[in-house]
């Protein structure tokens, strides 16, 4: 039997689709095992959202290729759609499959083993249907990911995903709380709903929307908690936030992509709020979920970001006060508008902000940390760090606890005794 091994760079949808990828694997004959360990099959599931992500995308191809020389290397993922020639070119690549091809990977695999080297990506521009892929079970994991939603219409001026990923199309929401229901039968307790553009679920059909599968969600037996990936801020207006502050499951944690603090900035990006519009969601996320954690990805070094608007971002994070934040610095993107704008602004100057930023961000996840020393918050905990064992509390603040035990999978009540390197230090009750 062929062994198979995946490595997955990029988002909590990468993951997702690596696990039913995995799935489609071990169904047709083939033992999936580590990617450290020699394979006959190496898949990589790429991502290409920054310049970064591509480079990290081209040494993984490269590793594999050095662990063994005969094996088949197929690439996969949004670096494969987006640059297919660029793949192409990487020594060793025998299959490059665009976004829709991964639910065929094993039948294309095999009409191809014979070839040298084949690549096939369909028009993502065209798809409007949700692609079938599905997963039963997560290895070595105590939290499921379900993708729900696919592609996205923004457009912001500098992202490279909607060219990668398509239009935004939505998955049944039967389909989505049958796949729920059989995760938690699988004993998985806590589901996370992934999507490329999350906010935009259901609105492609016009039948449901995301407060809707939340509310679905929140009733089904065996889940405890129910988290979401990230959200564009919009969707969160005070309707909204109203319904689901009724869903008990929820976790009180929302990522809200900010990108920039300062409104002329945000035009650039082609992004879709205003810096009060923002600040308005954030005030209404507080009053009703008093132990919120909010967290953010921020984009230093723009093209054409002054130093005023650079300290209008700072005044504005220090406003906020993040929870915890992502921080990324500005990466051109062939085939953008963005990539053509004028006063793209220097290496070092982005290194310096990102340095100020991260300044502000980590004091403020500090001053939020700081309320809960003492408090008693359940953690699930997830896997062994050394001497402790790490876990998540519903709002995501992350926990060790010391202690000889396996704690994985299960959950604890802890008290929060004090805070090192961005975690709790907590006891079990």
């Amino acid at each position: 039997m062929r062994k198979v091994a995946f490595y997955t760079l990029g988002c909590k949808v990468n993951q997702y689709e690596t696990e039913a990828m995995s799935e489609l694997f071990s169904k047709n004959g083939y033992i999936v095992c580590d990617f450290e360990t020699p394979a006959d099959i190496y898949v990589i599931n790429t991502c290409t959202v920054t310049g970064m992500s591509d480079r990290k995308s081209r040494q993984i191809i490269r590793r594999a290729k050095k662990m063994n020389e005969n094996a088949y290397i197929i690439v996969t993922g949004c670096y494969a759609q987006v640059s297919p020639d660029d793949v192409a070119k990487i020594y060793g690549v025998n299959l490059v499959l665009g976004a829709k091809e991964r639910e065929k990977i094993v039948e294309l695999l095999e009409e191809h083993t014979g070839e040298d080297f084949y690549s096939h990506q369909s028009d993502i521009s065209r798809m409007h249907e949700f692609e079938p892929l599905k997963v039963s079970d997560f290895q070595d994991r105590t939290r499921a990911y379900i993708k729900v939603q696919e592609g996205c219409n923004q457009f912001c001026s500098y992202c490279i995903i909607p060219y990668a990923r398509g239009p935004i199309r939505s998955r049944d929401i039967n389909d989505i709380l049958e796949e729920t229901k059989r995760l938690a039968q699988r004993g998985f307790t806590e589901v996370t709903y992934v999507g490329i553009h999350i906010a935009s679920y259901g609105i492609d059909s016009g039948s449901c929307d995301l407060c809707d599968l939340l509310l679905a969600a929140d009733k089904i037996d065996g889940i405890k908690r129910i988290r979401l990936s990230s959200i564009e801020p919009m969707t969160l207006n005070a309707e909204f936030i109203k319904k689901i502050s009724g869903a008990k499951k929820l976790c009180h944690h929302f990522h809200l992509s900010l990108q920039s603090g300062c409104d002329e900035t945000l035009k650039r990006m082609n992004r879709k709020y205003t810096t009060d519009e923002y600040f308005e969601i954030v005030s209404g996320l507080r009053e009703h979920f008093p132990d919120v954690s909010i967290t953010t990805d921020i984009m230093v070094g723009f093209a054409g970001e002054t130093d005023e608007e650079f300290s209008k971002t700072c005044a504005f994070l220090e406003k906020i006060a993040f929870s915890g934040a992502h921080i990324f610095q500005y990466s051109r993107r062939r085939g953008t508008p963005a990539d053509s704008f004028p006063n793209q602004i220097p290496a070092d100057v982005k290194a310096r902000r990102s340095k100020i930023v991260k300044e502000i961000t980590d004091k403020s996840q500090y001053e939020f940390m700081k309320r809960f020393i003492g408090a008693e918050k359940e953690v699930l905990f997830e896997q062994r760090q050394g001497k402790f064992f790490e876990g998540k509390t519903d709002n995501y603040m992350n926990v060790l606890v010391e202690t000889e035990n396996d704690l994985s999978g299960m959950y604890k009540k802890v008290r929060l005794e004090s805070i090192k390197n961005g975690s709790f230090i907590g006891r079990i009750i």
